[in-house]
């Protein structure tokens, strides 16, 4: 094998490795976060889409490498695909890695503006707090707002990127990031329903199972008030309205009749639609508001 393949094969490999590290990730973080900040920004062309799911996804890597090598026996057992179970990286290797995508993210960052760089700093903290300070197993309340206010970063850093001046966002985009940090507060446990018997396994309090069979309920009330308040915010039309209050119930009652984790999975995937059309609902009132001064 020649030198030049040898290389492109080793890079070739450690980049899948590192989609590896985020595979469950691109549909419950890379996927929303780009959406919203896409619709809240506006955005600024095609180009600066790819943009914003890049560093989401490198913020992603940074926060997934640094979780899966808290516990990598635990993944061995129940995730034998990822890479320190798979023995595509070493723990070690894993670790050094960890700490170098830290100061990567922050340049990466800073690149774009100082305030990008400030939402890249706040994500490794809370990257930090949720992982190294294992916020992830203290109790539901104080996870669900780490959870929260890392969604927040992830989102602040990735609408500056999408708009076309990336050290400001307009009232619009603020009320977006806002509006969806509250979201993830009040619903991120619908993402424990699925993985009850690995969370309890290593002693993580998620809703799911300080509630038990109770917390089934707790998804659909949050879901149908948040759905009712943003039509209403967001200006949506009579029948737009009712098609999202429609999904939202669709989506509560598949977590009161699930059953099993198959169930759960695809509640879950409903909820994942859910939240990409509240995503991007800011998109739906820039366009109309522009329509009406249009007139």
């Amino acid at each position: 094998m020649s030198s030049f393949a040898h290389h492109s094969s080793s890079i070739s490999y450690f980049l899948y490795t590192c989609l590896l590290f985020t595979k469950s990730d691109i549909k419950t973080t890379v996927i929303p976060v780009s959406s919203l900040a896409s619709a809240a920004a506006p955005l600024n062309g095609p180009i600066r889409l790819l943009q914003v799911i890049f560093w989401v996804w490198f913020h992603v890597l940074q926060f997934d490498v640094s979780n899966q090598t808290l516990d990598p026996d635990e993944d061995e057992k129940n995730k034998g695909d990822r890479p320190l179970p798979a023995k595509r990286m070493t723990l070690n290797t894993a670790i050094r890695f960890r700490w170098i995508l830290v100061p990567a993210c922050w340049v990466l960052s800073w690149l774009y503006s100082v305030q990008t760089l400030y939402a890249s700093i706040a994500l490794v903290i809370l990257t930090i707090v949720y992982n190294e300070f294992e916020a992830h197993r203290r109790h539901w309340v104080i996870r669900n707002i780490v959870n929260a206010l890392g969604f927040c970063s992830f989102e602040a850093g990735a609408t500056l990127i999408a708009g076309s001046d990336t050290s400001k966002l307009d009232i619009v985009a603020v009320w977006s990031i806002l509006a969806s940090t509250g979201i993830f507060a009040t619903t991120i446990h619908t993402q424990d329903f699925k993985d009850v018997d690995g969370d309890r396994a290593i002693g993580r309090q998620t809703i799911p199972i300080v509630y038990g069979k109770h917390a089934r309920w707790t998804v659909i009330g949050p879901l149908l008030l948040w759905s009712a308040g943003l039509s209403v915010f967001w200006g949506l039309d009579v029948a737009a309205s009712a098609a999202f209050v429609l999904l939202a119930m669709f989506v509560g009652v598949q977590y009161i009749i699930g059953k099993t984790v198959k169930d759960y999975q695809l509640a879950f995937y409903w909820y994942n639609v859910w939240l990409t059309i509240a995503h991007a609902l800011p998109a739906y009132y820039r366009l109309n508001s522009a329509m009406v001064s249009g007139y």
